[in-house]
């Protein structure tokens, strides 16, 4: 098997697809990293599970390395919610499963976890229970009997054999857990967000406490989870750290001490962790200054990271970094993988060491080597195009064209029933309506980020402008030539069906851009709902079946009922979440003059004014029965529905998303819509 130079790990939490997790192991194994560790977090998914799956793919695989291979850690599990005893079956099963090479860190967890579960907790007890622990859990491993708990019954007798070396790390930063890992514990593993002034200071308390027992320190290991976060510059790492609850947790727990010996004042964590609190995460992420990431964190790319697991590994003398990423997926474990050989193939410490803070990987002369907020590598051009198509492509928010589609394909269908279709002015419809639509989009997002609407921190859709991937003029060039092209595509439809098409290009293309731009700026003055209704429910279908039809219908006008509904419910769901932004701005949307209240009434009264309104119509015979299989889209609207109360309830998190779940409702609404329309006209024809 591969070992890397430099002994580092993997660190994961117990959440999403164990088959990920199972993959990400493997992956790291071939990587010739030293250890896997699963980090068992309340209230998510259970580390012991996690353990378990990954220790039988991995005897699975034919491995016998015994202790000198790749190793397995549940750190840290809880002898307040899994007693000595079963943490002794667990261990021991897990050896069992692949000898030698289990590791399990102990520890008591945040006490609010436990309050929460009616689990008492006071701190001094806490030491002493993971004390007598270690006791008991190396007694029944090593196949000795325990004195039972309760005076009269027979003592407790192991019935498994005897296990390989299971080394037992203390997961804790009170002095008094520092001390115990010191005196009896085979490792100490230091938690996430945890500074390298402070983790400094905790394991030189750790060896001081080893020397006063009589233990040589160099025999007790070190690891931590370090938290990373990996993107293309260090710039683009920090500014979405902010954007993560998880993060801006992590920042809100920072306990004074380790905030004080970083340099940082406690009151700048009470004030995230009053923002936390309130699930205010763009205030929380604002108040995060660069400088708090990156004592607490690995920010930036790949190099980034592995130069600041050597800072923690030479300055804070950290034996085993496990790189811990923020976000769980591939493209993440990826690039922690590939930093963490980095690491282990950096100079010795004396040839890398840096004269500003922190260590650097050694990358030749090149002064972008470092680690500054300035100094974010350049981008290959192939890396530079791929950057700005994907900046493009974000701020052009694709998911929301179902609003544009729909409503072509609405009067596509009823000219087809009609038998008045033609697939030459239907695909011009078609793409003129995208080209608008992404213009709008565009220049929306342009103005919400010369508002202040649009921060780093934002919970919306596209931050392109804001991260700098996308610079605003690059974004208005790309806005006019969507205009430009939707105009001359329109031509070609005024030529067909003559000046009415003019007319509805002009009210399309001036609804879009004045939308957010000056002179009008219908969304700043509460006009936004109702002018998308409009433009993207009656204008569209309607229009739409002028331009394939060249006639006008009574029917298209009726069915652009529900449409434009869903369509406005998408913009408004986006306004009632960001009302406290749009306050904050000066901006008067709809929800904001209406209040947070009538802001979800109306949010609700607006999806199910879409199916009310097709039942309604349907029941009176002005639209085909078969057009009620758009109910099938139920599932669709009670998710929103549900988004929609628990996030008036105060759970602000439920409708982060909400313009996209919505825009999903509105895909599956109208494509089962348009499919009815088009059963209608089978037989007729």
């Amino acid at each position: 098997m591969r070992t890397l130079a430099r002994p580092i790990g993997l660190g994961l939490a117990a959440r999403g697809e164990i088959d990920d997790a199972v993959g990400w192991t493997r992956q790291a194994r071939d990587a010739g990293l030293d250890s896997i560790w699963i980090h068992d977090s309340y209230f998510e998914r259970d580390a012991v599970s996690f353990g378990s799956s990954i220790a039988s793919a991995m005897a699975a695989d034919g491995e016998d390395d015994g202790e000198a291979g790749f190793r397995i850690a549940l750190g840290a599990v809880n002898p307040f919610t899994r007693h000595p005893v079963v943490l002794a079956m667990t261990g021991s099963a897990l050896d069992e499963i692949l000898p030698g090479r289990i590791v399990l860190g102990l520890g008591t967890g945040l006490p609010l976890r436990l309050k929460q579960m009616g689990i008492p907790y006071e701190p001094e007890a806490a030491v002493e229970r993971v004390s007598t622990t270690i006791d008991q859990l190396r007694a029944l491993w090593a196949g000795e009997r325990l004195p039972s708990a309760t005076p009269g019954l027979p003592p407790i007798q192991p019935m498994f054999p005897p296990t390989h070396r299971i080394p037992l790390f203390i997961a804790a930063y009170r002095k008094e857990f520092v001390a115990l890992a010191g005196q009896k514990a085979d490792g100490y593993l230091a938690r996430p967000a945890e500074s390298i002034p402070s983790l400094r200071g905790i394991l030189e308390r750790l060896r001081a406490s080893a020397v006063e027992a009589g233990r040589d320190p160099e025999s007790i290991e070190s690891a931590g989870y370090l938290l990373s976060l990996v993107d293309a510059t260090r710039r683009e790492a920090l500014n979405r750290a902010k954007r993560e609850p998880f993060v801006i947790y992590m920042m809100s727990v920072l306990s004074d001490v380790s905030l004080k010996r970083a340099g940082f004042d406690a009151e700048l964590r009470d004030r995230i962790a009053a923002a936390w609190r309130a699930e205010d995460y763009t205030t929380a992420g604002n108040l995060i200054p660069d400088e708090l990431l990156d004592a607490f964190m690995l920010c930036g790319t790949r190099e980034d990271v592995a130069a600041k697991a050597m800072a923690f590994h030479t300055d804070a003398g950290l034996g085993l970094p496990l790189l811990q990423p923020v976000l769980q997926e591939d493209r993440q474990i990826d690039e922690l993988i590939a930093a963490a050989g980095l690491y282990a193939a950096a100079p010795s410490p004396a040839e890398s060491r840096a004269t500003e803070r922190g260590a650097v990987v050694e990358r030749g002369n090149d002064d972008a080597s470092r680690t500054g907020l300035a100094d974010d590598r350049r981008l290959g051009t192939g890396s530079l195009v791929r950057r700005r198509s994907a900046a493009v492509w974000e701020i052009l928010r694709p998911f929301a064209y179902t609003a544009s589609i729909i409503p072509v394909l609405a009067g596509g269908a009823l000219a087809a029933v009609d038998g008045l279709f033609a697939w030459a002015p239907f695909i011009a419809a078609l793409i003129g309506g995208v080209l608008i639509h992404s213009g709008t989009n565009i220049v929306n997002e342009i103005y919400d980020v010369r508002k202040g609407i649009d921060t780093i921190t934002s919970p919306r859709a596209s931050h392109a402008i804001v991260t700098g991937r996308l610079r605003e003029r690059q974004a208005y060039l790309v806005a006019i030539g969507a205009f430009v092209l939707a105009i001359l595509d329109g031509l070609y439809l005024v030529a067909l069906r003559g000046p009415a098409i003019v007319v509805l290009g002009l009210i399309g293309l001036a609804g879009g851009y004045f939308y957010t731009a000056p002179p009008f700026q219908y969304k700043f003055h509460a006009l936004g709902v109702p002018l998308v209704f409009v433009l993207m429910g009656p204008l569209m279908v309607v229009g739409s079946y002028f331009a394939i039809s060249g006639e006008w219908s009574v029917t298209a006008l009726i069915v652009s009922i529900p449409v434009g509904c869903l369509v406005a419910a998408i913009l408004h769901g986006n306004e009632w979440r960001d009302i406290g932004e749009d306050t904050r701005a000066g901006i008067v949307t709809l929800s904001s003059r209406i209040g947070r209240d009538w802001a979800h009434y109306s949010y609700v009264g607006l999806v199910l004014a879409a199916y009310i309104s097709l039942g309604l119509t349907v029941a009176v015979g002005l639209i085909p029965a078969t057009t009620m299989i758009a109910i099938a889209s139920l599932p669709y609207l009670v998710r929103v529905i549900r988004a929609a109360e628990l996030g008036a309830g105060g759970q602000t998190r439920a409708i982060a998303m909400i313009d996209l779940r919505t825009a999903q409702l509105h895909l599956a609404f109208g494509g089962l819509l348009v499919a009815g329309i088009l059963l209608s006209g089978v037989g007729h024809g």
